[in-house]
């Protein structure tokens, strides 16, 4: 396993206010980040905050990229049959698999809170999946319901089926 970065080392504090300073300086000026972390008190090479630097800006990239996914999505499928939950379920596993490989290499592993949140993206999208097939279960009573009184009026089977796409939204 490869040693662990100097800057992952530092206190959480001093560590979130210096990945603070690299987004407001725009991931530049490494020599005065190094030089506010000696005023801090730690030791700390250009370099090595270089190194950092670069595999925050990385993940910060990557998150922005995740979070355009997930607002497309949400956009495109306007929860069409939960497709929208599924997709970012998807998602969201996919970052928890990253996130489990840099914590490996960087040795800051958490198992069981990785564990729990893997139980708990795979629990919601259960609930979700059974939320959906009480919907279409609710929906499909309905049409019946609707179908029946709507054959008193002697409409045609293409007119019963029009009217249930266009108002309920049920297709079938």
């Amino acid at each position: 396993m490869p040693a662990r970065s100097s800057v992952s080392m530092l206190p959480q504090e001093v560590r979130e206010e210096f990945e603070r300073r690299l987004i407001a300086g725009g991931f530049s000026n490494y020599e005065g980040l190094s030089a506010w972390l000696k005023e801090q008190g730690y030791e700390i090479s250009r370099s090595a905050a270089h190194r950092h630097g670069q595999k925050f800006e990385q993940r910060m990239a990557a998150l922005k990229v995740a979070s355009q996914q997930a607002k497309a999505i949400s956009e495109a499928m306007k929860d069409d049959e939960g497709a929208m939950g599924d997709a970012l379920t998807a998602l969201c596993q996919k970052k928890a698999y990253d996130v489990l490989i840099e914590m490996e290499e960087a040795g800051d592993i958490s198992l069981p809170s990785l564990g729990r949140m893997i139980a708990d993206l795979n629990r919601a999208g259960i609930a979700q999946k059974r939320w959906m097939a009480e919907a279409r279960n609710r929906a499909q009573k309905v049409a019946a319901n609707i179908e029946e009184k709507v054959r008193r009026f002697n409409l045609t089977p293409e007119e019963l089926k029009s009217i249930r796409e266009e108002i309920y939204g049920v297709v079938g």
